[in-house]
């Protein structure tokens, strides 16, 4: 028999079938999470889609605000850059910025001096503490108010038109001299509007519902929100974007141009990454440990358990051997065998037990207590793995003379 064969024969690796039977648990974990994810990541994709955009047709998009004000004759242009942005606006415009807070400082700061000189009205959405410092100085904001329906509580004509309507969210308060604070909770307006210093103004909203799709037929929404995207005859419907250009600082003339690649410089690794991605990675850590956890439960305590009952030692015995003889691990059983007759033979010959492994420490003490005669006790006691089971059972009885000798000499 060849070393290959023998070695095929008694060989313990796992079989493709033990394999998947170990593996099928924990590979049926990996792809529920996998789909989990995807379909997590789908349904936000879809409740994001068109959010805000006058295109869309979604629940969440104003495609019906758009439409209305085009019959008003107010035509509506989109943008999702800030050149594009501050290149539209003009006296006769109105500028709906969707999302002020995404605005990096360097942007902020060039829309500010367009709001100045543009002489038009702008209606920041959802406005909060990272832009409003820019955007309108003047202004501080208060924390945040779930949103329902309110009354006006203030003598700006488009709101005593409008009525009732959808508003929360941010709430806003200023000293500013001819401001309108409307739709109040607990004092702070969620709609303040206040002048701008070229005649021009500025609507900040506390929340974008009244724009929504399914929200637009509510309370006074429509007219609240016609009213103020249609006083004058063109809408540039600024959608911000991260892939916009200038958030890196931009090239304006003047001294923005420096300031901003400074505050892009100071701005971290993980201040480039969106937050969604973040709340992932810990997603993952969390279930990475739980499934460590879950492991690690299935595999026991780390302590030597009581058995319930004794089992005798031949018993034991006999049922590895059957095990052993089961695997076609005659290599292994051998292995054993030898092992323990060398650790038997060594206290008696006078061999330290850290050399009764080591032929050249061990060979030479049995040869002096014993006479060789026709045997090779290298063989013996370090040789090969036993090509069949009749090899394997006369190297037991040849361990057990060997060691029988030794004690009796």
């Amino acid at each position: 028999m060849t070393a290959t064969s023998t070695a095929s024969a008694t060989s313990t690796s796992l079989t493709a079938r033990q394999l998947w039977t170990r593996a099928r648990g924990l590979l049926l974990a990996l792809a529920i999470l996998i789909v989990a994810g995807i379909v997590m990541a789908l349904v936000r994709s879809d409740a994001q889609h068109g959010h805000l955009d006058p295109r869309s047709a979604d629940p969440n998009g104003s495609r019906a605000v758009a439409e209305l004000l085009k019959q008003r004759g107010v035509t509506t242009r989109v943008v999702t850059t800030l050149d594009e942005a501050t290149a539209a606006t003009g006296p006769d415009t109105t500028l709906l910025v969707t999302t002020p807070d995404l605005l990096t400082d360097h942007q902020q700061s060039v829309l500010r001096g367009d709001m100045d000189t543009a002489r038009g009205r702008t209606v920041l959405l959802s406005a909060g503490p990272p832009s409003v410092g820019t955007l309108a100085p003047d202004v501080t904001t208060g924390s945040s108010t779930p949103v329902s329906a309110r009354s006006p509580q203030c003598s700006l004509p488009a709101a005593e038109r409008a009525g009732t309507v959808d508003l929360g969210g941010e709430r806003y308060t200023t000293a500013l001299p001819g401001s309108d604070a409307c739709y109040r909770s607990d004092g702070l307006a969620t709609l303040l509007r206040i002048n701008g210093p070229a005649g021009g103004d500025t609507v900040l909203l506390g929340s974008p519902d009244i724009l929504y799709n399914d929200r637009l037929d509510k309370q006074g929404n429509a007219s609240l929100a016609l009213q103020l995207l249609g006083s004058r005859p063109h809408l540039v419907w600024y959608l911000p974007s991260l892939s916009d250009p200038s958030a890196v600082g931009g090239s304006d003339d003047g001294g923005d141009s420096g300031d901003g690649e400074e505050d892009a410089g100071e701005r971290g690794f993980l201040d480039l990454i969106p937050s969604g991605w973040l709340w992932g990675t810990l997603q993952l850590a969390l279930a990475a440990v739980l499934a460590a956890i879950w492991r690690a439960r299935r595999l026991g305590p780390l302590v030597t358990e009581h058995l319930p009952v004794v089992i005798r030692a031949s018993e034991s015995t006999e049922g590895r051997a059957r095990l052993y003889r089961r695997a076609n691990a005659r290599d292994r059983a051998a292995t054993v065998l030898r092992a323990a007759t060398r650790t038997r033979l060594a206290p008696l010959l006078g061999v330290p037990p850290a050399e009764a492994h080591s032929p050249e420490a061990l060979l030479p003490a049995v040869s002096a207590r014993l006479a060789a005669g026709d045997r090779d006790l290298r063989a013996l006691l370090f040789g090969p793995a036993p090509a069949d089971d009749a090899t394997l059972t006369l190297l037991a009885d040849q361990l057990d003379a060997l060691e029988r000798e030794v004690r009796t000499s």
